[in-house]
């Protein structure tokens, strides 16, 4: 007796394509992975404090001078920057599209300390000899790295405060304390390779080791900025005991220097703060990206991990400087002009 026969099923066939396809996601699904391989350890520096500490010092004159450089000109997607989607950005008309940017570097200056750097601008080999830069081809492709206008790369501006020809490699340029990450999105750890090896790095808690599907494909560029660098030494951030921020280090232990963990952008995203002579300098990373985001307070949109807890944080750096309007706010990617200035 003869039995009927089921036609295979064609590999090129809806169903076999559909299930391939759910299958490859599944996979990809349980490979995230950490930003980068780079060895982290705890930080030793920095005292744990509260937002009231900080407060009590923070509209006294202080002993830092600061200094924030424009590393490159760039432009991205609106649309990663600002969440369109919210009220305000919908009433204020804002569409998706390109808005100018910058990437910054910042001078920190202790009078004993000596000078460390927020944030890493770009590294000479974007403006001289691009493929052999940290990003790979496909990240300098992916994040449009053709629209990127270098101007002063971190290597060039060390080179020039340590007294040395601009051609002088990395273990000739002495002078850098430290570098105090913000996070560790590729265009704030671009400048990596020009740090000099040994020089200590700061980020914040799970910035390097948090696990998501998009480091994938950053993995490869992170570790080529960190190769031959320090281990990363993550704050060690423990709760606010005034419930202000999610914690607050006073990073030198005399009051001059704040770490503010403002978490959302990315899980360690760190904000500082910064008292000088003429008053207080908060540096608020991509908490905030643009001037029209801080003014309106709406938080990042497409490139921000947790949007609810970015608009947390980025809330209570606003109402820190609202409280003390005497704050000078360096954003993560635009200048803020004075409100005199805001049309």
């Amino acid at each position: 007796m003869s039995h009927p026969t089921r036609a295979p099923v064609s590999p090129r066939s809806p169903l076999s394509v559909v299930a391939a396809v759910a299958l490859g996601l599944a996979a990809l699904a349980t490979t995230a992975c950490s930003v980068t391989t780079h060895l982290v350890q705890p930080a030793t520096l920095g005292a744990q404090k509260s937002s009231a500490d900080l407060l009590s010092v923070l509209d006294q004159p202080g002993p830092l001078t600061v200094e924030t450089i424009n590393s490159a000109d760039w432009s991205v997607p609106r649309g990663g920057l600002i969440n369109l989607s919210s009220q305000k950005a919908k009433a204020a008309g804002l569409v998706d599209g390109d808005e100018p940017i910058q990437i910054f570097f910042h001078a920190v200056r202790h009078p004993t300390r000596g000078l460390f750097i927020i944030d890493t601008g770009v590294e000479r080999a974007l403006r001289d000899a691009p493929k052999q830069a940290a990003p790979t081809r496909l990240i300098r492709r992916f994040m449009h790295f053709s629209k990127l206008v270098v101007h002063l790369p971190l290597g060039d501006y060390l080179a020039r405060e340590a007294g040395v020809p601009a051609a002088a490699q990395d273990e000739k340029r002495p002078g850098l304390s430290g570098v105090f990450l913000t996070h560790m999105h590729i265009d704030h750890i671009t400048g990596m390779r020009d740090v000099p090896h040994g020089t200590p790095i700061y980020a914040g808690p799970g910035e390097a080791t948090a696990r998501a599907f998009q480091n994938l494909f950053v993995r490869g560029t992170t570790n080529r900025a960190m190769e031959g660098q320090a281990p990363i030494a993550e704050w060690r951030f423990s709760a606010d005991a005034s419930r202000r921020f999610a914690g607050v280090l006073d990073v030198f232990g005399d009051g001059s220097f704040w770490a503010l963990w403002t978490p959302g952008h990315t899980p360690g995203s760190t904000s500082y703060l910064a008292r000088t002579p003429t008053g207080p300098v908060l540096f608020t990373g991509d908490t905030c990206h643009t001037a029209w985001g801080w003014r309106n307070q709406v938080e990042p949109g497409s490139y921000t991990a947790d949007q609810k807890k970015n608009a947390e944080s980025l809330a209570r750096l606003e109402q820190l400087v609202r409280e003390h309007p005497g704050i000078d706010v360096r954003l993560g990617h635009q200048y803020l002009p004075p409100i005199s200035n805001v049309r």
